[in-house]
């Protein structure tokens, strides 16, 4: 499994700590189960609008982390977030390394009723080389099923509510199917450069080919200097126009991948931001579309996406 290694999630030690002791204040902390409404949790914002799309007017969702626009490897987690997952009767997660914090805040308040879905269990991949399991097109269906499923059992009455936006559901993701099927279509074979792995699920599923190695790719990912010899295969992607995008991650950058980037313009290489935390404004269909349609704007027209909203 790689782990990622930027800092992760830094101040999570201080907050199981400060959650031990604030346990008592888990009382104050809003819940909604009074009113028949689930307070439910998603570790990343993607998954929350998961939860909202199958929960409906019966679920409270609270996303964890949700700004599009900071590293979401330096999150750090507070008593807040540790009161807002001891109440919740749902919790949407991750795995595989990615979001760790949110098992050691479980831990940290227990419950014999509360359900945990492990992303990375569902797909079986719990040690993965690639955690950003939301950009493989199987996975957000398996996500809203498993959520049907689990809110059905909590809430049983509501189980035909649950069942049928599940469907809806099912039948608005045909479109990011379609898309992807277009796509291959048109641009299978096709290279494209890449800084990290973040959409590489979605990448492949397109029919394209990533020429970046993914022993960089890796490196980058888990905050460690790439080799000379992977950086300069890198530069010649671009410089050479090998490739005719560069796939970077929108939400973090360093000196390296910087300096990719500003190779890629030099170069006239289409750029295209890759997110790991779903923009504002958008839900997982609509965010999947528009990051097909800015990859295949680049392998048309070679025009640039810097930002997906």
């Amino acid at each position: 499994m790689i782990l990622k290694k930027r800092g992760p999630f830094r101040g999570v030690s201080l907050v199981v700590a400060l959650t031990m002791g604030t346990m008592g204040l888990a009382g104050c902390a809003p819940s909604h189960t009074a009113t028949g409404v689930i307070d439910v949790v998603g570790a990343e914002v993607q998954y929350g609008d998961v939860l909202s799309q199958i929960g409906g007017a019966y679920v409270h969702v609270t996303s964890i982390m949700t700004n599009p626009n900071t590293d979401p490897h330096n999150f750090g987690a507070t008593p807040s977030v540790a009161r807002t997952i001891s109440t919740a009767r749902l919790i949407v997660q991750n795995g595989a390394g990615y979001d760790s914090f949110m098992n050691q805040l479980e831990g940290a308040s227990t419950s014999p009723s509360r359900v945990v879905i492990s992303v990375a269990s569902l797909r079986h991949q719990s040690t993965a080389a690639n955690p950003h399991f939301w950009y493989d097109p199987t996975t957000m269906p398996l996500v809203a099923s498993t959520v049907a499923q689990d809110l059905a059992k909590i809430a049983p009455a509501h189980a035909p509510y649950f069942h049928a936006r599940e469907a809806t559901f099912a039948r608005e993701w045909r479109a990011v199917t379609v898309a992807l099927a277009t796509a291959r279509g048109r641009f299978a074979g096709r290279q494209v450069a890449t800084t990290e792995p973040v959409g590489d699920y979605l990448l492949s599923a397109m029919g394209l080919t990533i020429a970046t190695p993914f022993r960089f790719q890796a490196d980058v990912m888990n905050g460690i200097d790439p080799s000379p010899q992977d950086i300069v295969t890198q530069q010649r992607l671009l410089s050479r126009r090998v490739v005719a995008a560069l796939c970077y991650n929108a939400q973090v950058t360093s000196p390296v991948t910087q300096s990719l980037v500003n190779l890629a313009v030099a170069s006239h290489v289409a750029l295209v931001a890759i997110y790991e935390t779903m923009p504002q404004g958008l839900h997982v269909q609509s965010w999947m579309l528009a990051e097909i349609t800015a990859v295949s704007d680049a392998l048309a027209h070679g025009t640039s996406t810097r930002s997906i909203s």
